[in-house]
């Protein structure tokens, strides 16, 4: 029997590199955005995008495990994990990565109901739709249990008047899966899980400039915004049980997207030149790149790891150690670029800095955010200690 798994896995891995190596643009070739790929600014640079995006959903691998009949192709979790390998293998990536994709799909998979399902899922598979989470508040960043935007019955729909931060993409997307509240006397029992049109009248979107340059978080302004019944995902009032297993694919595809990290060996070479042997001239930088290295390939084989254990029985706990794992292996890694780069890491525009020196400078500044987005590192440690380690809750005591 394992012998015929083998060969069913060797055959579909040849199958896939074949059809790879008919399909993917080789321009595109390790370029893939960081960290999610459904950008319209970024499809709108690269025609390659383009066809690519169209390519890989003609074969239902924009969700590869999703079911036929929501747009994906129904492939098992072990072929899910051979694509992605080959994949890596020629710098290929899924073009169809987004929030809708990787955070809202899989969270309608479990709680939708089947019309929902037939509804919203299909346009993620295929691309169609982008989608933005409308989660923190001003008042509502580490401690998002207390989110405080209204949501209240009205007759044939539902009333929304609040406000949103950090909302990822909101000036780019068509819709919104928004936490809300629907009732006052609780807390984390008072919040609901619903899907709002970007383009209902009373919406006001605002993107926030950064420290990096970049413009992708937004303030979201929601003013008697209607929103019909039938976009409650779940029961009332029982949204927060919805939103955290959200979370959880959210660190999951967080702790993904910094599983590969590339060398930064030639990098060093080309700033501080080598030695008679052909090393890296500076023995201090040397030891730390190996040690970088090592620890990037630790946690990548780590982060494998837990993913195949996880395969057919929900996401793990484990994510949040990986979440904060994942985010200081890429900040180190954009320290080291500055320490290697010198005086060429202190541009941020104009002349006598290539493109890629004033990116590694952005790159470093926008690192900063890892151990807070997508849950904050001191939020991930009380998670590890009660859910992983089992630890008691001091609070009060």
């Amino acid at each position: 029997m394992n012998d015929v798994v083998i060969s069913q896995d060797q055959a579909f891995a040849a199958e896939v590199a074949h059809w790879l190596a008919e399909n993917f643009p080789p321009s595109l070739a390790h370029k893939n955005p960081y960290p999610y790929i459904n950008d319209a600014e970024v499809a709108a640079a690269d025609p390659d995008y383009g066809v690519w995006l169209e390519r890989i959903i003609a074969k239902g691998w924009g969700a590869p495990t999703w079911a036929v009949e929501y747009g994906g192709a129904g492939l098992t979790p072990a072929q899910d994990k051979i694509l992605a390998r080959e994949m890596a293998k020629i710098g290929a990536f899924n073009p169809n990565r987004s929030y809708g994709q990787m955070m809202l799909g899989p969270t309608l998979l479990e709680y939708a109901n089947d019309e929902q399902k037939a509804r919203f899922l299909p346009p993620i598979a295929r691309g169609q739709v982008r989608w933005c989470q409308g989660f923190s508040e001003p008042g509502a960043g580490s401690d998002l249990a207390s989110l405080q935007t209204r949501c209240v019955d009205d007759g044939d729909a539902w009333l929304v008047n609040g406000q949103k931060i950090w909302t990822s993409n909101a000036h780019q997307a068509d819709w919104c899966f928004c936490l809300v509240r629907t009732d006052t006397s609780r807390k984390q029992g008072g919040i609901s899980f619903l899907l709002i049109d970007m383009r209902s009248p009373g919406i006001e979107v605002r993107p926030i400039v950064l420290i990096s340059g970049t413009r992708h978080f937004c303030e979201v302004f929601l003013t008697d915004v209607r929103v019909p019944k039938e976009n409650l995902i779940g029961e009332i009032n029982r949204g927060w049980e919805i939103a955290k297993r959200l979370l959880q694919y959210e660190r999951d595809s967080l702790a993904g997207n910094r599983a590969e990290l590339p060398g930064l060996a030639e990098v060093a070479k080309t700033y501080l030149g080598v030695d008679e042997r052909g090393r890296i001239a500076d023995p201090v930088l040397r030891q730390r790149l190996i040690g970088h290295a090592m620890r990037a390939e630790a946690y990548g084989q780590t982060f494998r790891r837990v993913q195949d254990e996880s395969r057919g029985g929900g996401l793990s706990t484990a994510v949040s150690v990986l979440k904060n794992l994942g985010a200081s292996v890429s900040q180190e890694r954009a320290e080291l670029v500055l320490d290697i780069v010198g005086n060429h890491g202190l541009g941020w525009a104009g002349d006598g800095f290539s493109e890629d020196e004033i990116e590694a400078t952005r790159a470093w500044l926008h690192s900063r955010a890892y151990s807070i987005y997508g849950g904050s590192q001191e939020i991930q440690n009380n998670i590890i200690a009660k859910r992983v380690l089992g630890l008691p809750d001091m609070a009060g005591r």
